[in-house]
């Protein structure tokens, strides 16, 4: 099965469906704001990422990466970035297209697979701004390799991702109303680990596949690549998204720094 394919499709329906908060695009009075410089975007569900990570934000060349939906890429663009979105689904492009055109925004799109980076942009970005989504795929190189090469010297790769614990539950069963115990090993592939029945009605619903990675891959990974971390946060989700944000930060954020 091709993966990259699957989940392309889910997210163009969970898209269409626009009931997750990372479908929704943000409205025209915080492109407003954002223009008078009030802005804030996030990289995990609910913190907002300190300014002092973006540098000076003005004219500088943004890459949006598996970021689209009508709100983290508008924003920055109308906070005075160069901004491109590279993102699998058309569904959440077209979101962000439909904000740059409501508000005259200048907003460049790339309808691609994260993996395959460097087939699609070139030149050197000031800053990468990834938000939660690598769960979507495999192995993790590729990405950051890619993100080192396209950055300039300086450059900086702001990356949220979940919190790789979070796999070792079976969150089907919790939603149903099933009890808080540990239920998988990791690293979890849901194509691997799932029972076939429960992989098979994921692909018919159109539900993405999600791959959990060790903290030493996500950000040894980017220290491998030639990056330098240079920032770190947690945060949480909230309880009717999952009862482990009882427990547990459910995402982390970094800021990395490409030496030069």
């Amino acid at each position: 099965m091709d993966i990259h394919r699957h989940n392309a499709a889910a997210w163009n329906a969970e898209s269409d469906r626009g009931d997750s908060p990372w479908c929704q695009p943000v409205s025209a009075e915080l492109i407003a704001a954002a223009r008078d410089g009030d802005w804030s975007v996030i990289l995990t569900p609910n913190k907002a990422v300190p300014k002092a990570w973006f540098g000076e934000l003005t004219g500088a060349r943004v890459l949006c990466l598996a970021g689209s939906g009508g709100q983290q890429a508008p924003v920055l663009a109308a906070a005075g970035a160069d901004v491109t979105v590279l993102d699998i689904s058309a569904a959440q492009l077209a979101k962000d297209v439909f904000v740059a055109e409501r508000d005259g925004l200048d907003l460049a799109v790339i309808e691609a697979d994260m993996t395959r980076l460097s087939d699609h942009v070139s030149g050197a970005f000031d800053l990468i701004f990834h938000p939660i989504s690598n769960l979507f795929i495999a192995d993790l190189m590729p990405v950051w390799r890619q993100c080192a090469a396209v950055l300039k010297p300086g450059g900086r790769l702001l990356s949220g991702f979940v919190n790789p614990d979070f796999w070792l539950f079976d969150h089907d069963e919790i939603e149903a109303g099933g009890p808080l115990l540990v239920r998988h090993s990791l690293p979890f592939d849901a194509a691997r680990d799932l029972p076939s029945s429960r992989v098979e009605a994921r692909i018919s619903e159109r539900e993405a596949l999600e791959f959990s990675h060790s903290l030493e891959t996500q950000i040894g990974g980017q220290i491998e690549a030639g990056l330098l971390i240079a920032g770190f946060y947690q945060d949480d989700w909230s309880d009717e998204a999952t009862p482990l944000n009882a427990f547990m930060p459910t995402g982390f954020a970094t800021l990395a720094v490409k030496p030069g």
